[in-house]
């Protein structure tokens, strides 16, 4: 997908949108547990497409393209998600 939002321990950290798709998170993360929460959002061509296949009254999207023969574009989160050090 082209869009994230980062929280850490419940902590909005930002969202990437762009490579080389990466987030400080040296403030907010401590020794123990961490949560990481990655908030990807999915593709408006995948919307409309799934759209078209409920009843009319049911879409959220309006739009006066067909796209019943568009294939759904990949979405989510790809690759590993890691996390870097650097040394100074």
């Amino acid at each position: 997908s082209c869009i994230a939002r980062v929280r850490l321990k419940g902590q909005d950290l930002g969202v990437v949108w762009t490579a080389p798709w990466r987030i400080e998170i040296t403030d907010t993360v401590r020794p123990g547990a961490n949560q990481l929460e990655i908030e990807v959002a999915n593709h408006w061509l995948n919307r409309i497409v799934g759209d078209e296949k409920l009843a009319p009254e049911e879409r959220i999207t309006r739009t006066d393209v067909e796209s019943q023969k568009t294939p759904l574009q990949p979405a989510g989160l790809f690759g590993p998600v890691r996390l870097l050090t650097e040394s100074n």
